[in-house]
């Protein structure tokens, strides 16, 4: 056999098998968790973690390569204020108390909307639409701080606040459907549907009985 033997593809570093690049994520105002977990992830991988996790000395090139694989994710600001320190470890510790902060912000003010989502009741005079766009905004709320408000917590919440007059279709519902499956429209759809049926009724207040027939007739949607 002549000339050099050529290394097997698993004992090729992984930052040499072009095949399958490693992207790093970019950082946000809002990610820094998912960050984190994806950037450790990917030094690792490379054979740096090290570099972030140690305060003896680390070899100088693993110490620059983690920097500039961090340095390529962070916005402009946030690369201006850690560009000072010399080490990963420096570096990464000083992004983490800043996002870490932040992160705790973001997760109060998360409690606050879900505290408010507690509290909300739909007024006697409010309509069902009204109090729907209410729901809305919160989840909205929860979108922008990065947040999820799952459809079933909002039928929960929606069925949970109405006035006494909806509970004949609330447990029409409840007793036909799957409400953790119900899309939070098509809940709104029918406590919207069976409001409309109390306002076209002859009489100006439907006794208990025509609520409960009129409920009935619900559940086969």
């Amino acid at each position: 056999m002549t000339g050099e033997e050529k290394p097997s593809s698993s004992n090729v570093p992984i930052r040499e098998q072009g095949n399958f690049p490693l992207q790093c994520p970019k950082l946000t105002e809002t990610n820094y968790t998912a960050w984190a977990l994806m950037m450790e992830t990917i030094l690792k991988a490379y054979g740096l973690r090290e570099t972030i996790e140690v305060k003896e000395a680390v070899d100088d090139k693993k110490v620059h390569t983690t920097k500039a694989m961090i340095f390529q994710t962070l916005p402009q600001d946030v690369l201006m204020q850690v560009a000072q320190y010399s080490t990963a470890k420096e570096v990464w510790d000083s992004i983490k108390v800043k996002y870490l902060g932040a992160d705790l912000v973001q997760e109060a003010r998360l409690q606050t909307l879900r505290s408010e989502l507690e509290a909300m009741k739909m007024k006697p005079n409010e309509t069902a639409s009204d109090f729907a766009g209410k729901l809305s905004s919160i989840k909205a709320k929860f979108k922008s701080l990065g947040g999820i408000l799952k459809d079933k917590v909002l039928v929960r919440r929606l069925f949970n606040s109405v006035p006494k007059k909806f509970l004949p279709i609330v447990a029409s519902i409840e007793q036909y459907q799957e409400i953790d499956k119900m899309s939070f429209e098509e809940a709104v759809g029918r406590i919207t549907a069976f409001e409309e049926r109390l306002k076209n009724q002859d009489e100006p207040k439907a006794d208990h009985q025509s609520k409960l027939l009129m409920a009935s007739s619900y559940h086969g949607w």
